[in-house]
């Protein structure tokens, strides 16, 4: 699913414009982003948790030259999903995993 995907879907789940969607998907993308930058970490029960996490200075080989690099540390953001978020893909693949038995049974 892409953005105009996703606005479209929230648009008809809100009953709302595709604009209005469209507006309320970049402010809440907006406002994750400024408080990850701040450090801060973002939660929403059910779904899961944003935060930053540090990543340490390694050292790796370059593929092409069999070099070593040193990778500086640095900041990246993460994402853990929440309980409901997990059981929900959980019952996904289930129900998928029992159309295909099915499917391979027909034949």
């Amino acid at each position: 699913m892409n953005k105009s995907e996703l606005v479209k879907s929230l648009a008809e789940k809100a009953e709302i414009t595709q604009k209005d969607a469209a507006k309320a998907l970049d402010a809440t993308v907006e406002v994750i982003q400024s408080a990850l930058a701040n450090g801060e970490k973002v939660q929403i029960i059910g779904f899961g948790s944003f935060e930053v996490r540090d990543r340490k200075e390694r050292k790796v080989i370059s593929p092409a030259t069999g070099e070593e690099i040193k990778v500086p540390a640095t900041k990246v953001p993460a994402f853990k999903p929440g309980k409901s978020l997990k059981e929900a893909v959980a019952v996904e693949k289930k129900t998928a995993a029992k159309g295909k038995k099915k499917a391979t049974k027909k034949k």
